[in-house]
């Protein structure tokens, strides 16, 4: 099916799956470089008109080709203050100086950094997009970044098998960061709700005035973490829903 032409207002239904085939055709580094917290939402903002189409450095050329063409809309030149277009990266850890502080893990977005905390960590180099997100993180300045593409550059230095892989593997971690926030929450609440049940044992308060104030502030806090959860529930389905 062709593209709606450029000027042509776009339905929700339209909208969303245009930006699933835009989402298809950026390289899934996860580098946030776009402006965007990932891919999913940059495509998004394409398909909603909220940005360029030319804000992909790790795309480069190629890249903006292929969104232009999904579009309609005319390629553009790489917008350069999002980057310049050049060999993919391969992070690469200095294990003499790495201290183990894990702050590399919770960056990755593609869960591609193993270790554990006050142990050596180590990056699966296959599985590196060469995003970038472990650098400024570093407290050691142990990780370094390594050409490994040559004079290849954009989707020359990549491949859609690895970017289909990827946007795997960040898919599973941003499921696998809810699942374990949800369970964080669940667990304070449990908490929460057993210390309400038996106030006085569980407090250093003694006043009845006073023990009923922390109530109160325990219960709107449940209800606060409650209605949260609601709305998390039962929020519309949009594009950035599976990321």
């Amino acid at each position: 099916m062709p593209p709606p032409a450029p000027d042509a207002p776009l339905l929700a239904s339209d909208t969303a799956a245009l930006a699933e085939r835009l989402n298809a055709a950026l390289p899934q580094t996860q580098c946030t470089r776009c402006g965007y917290p990932d891919c999913r939402s940059y495509a998004v903002a394409i398909a909603t008109g909220e940005a360029a189409l030319n804000r992909c450095p790790p795309g480069g050329a190629e890249g903006i080709t292929r969104l232009a063409q999904i579009t309609g809309q005319p390629a553009l030149p790489l917008d350069t203050t999002h980057g310049s277009e050049g060999p993919r990266l391969l992070a690469v850890i200095d294990e003499t100086w790495c201290i183990g502080c894990t702050l590399c893990i919770k960056a990755c977005p593609v869960d591609c950094i193993v270790g554990a905390s006050k142990l050596m960590h180590t990056v699966i180099d296959a599985q590196c997009t060469g995003c970038e997100l472990c650098i400024p993180v570093c407290p050691v300045d142990c990780i370094s970044l390594v050409p490994v593409t040559g004079l290849h550059t954009g989707w020359q230095a990549w491949s859609q098998p690895q970017a289909d892989e990827a946007r795997e593997r960040y898919e599973f971690r941003q499921q696998r960061l809810q699942r374990e926030q949800r369970e964080n929450d669940e667990r304070l609440a449990a908490k929460a709700r057993a210390k309400l049940a038996d106030l006085a044992a569980h407090s250093k308060l003694t006043e009845p005035a006073a023990l009923e104030a922390k109530r109160a502030v325990i219960e709107a806090a449940l209800r606060r973490a409650a209605e949260k959860r609601q709305a998390a529930t039962t929020q519309p389905t949009t594009p950035t829903d599976e990321a």
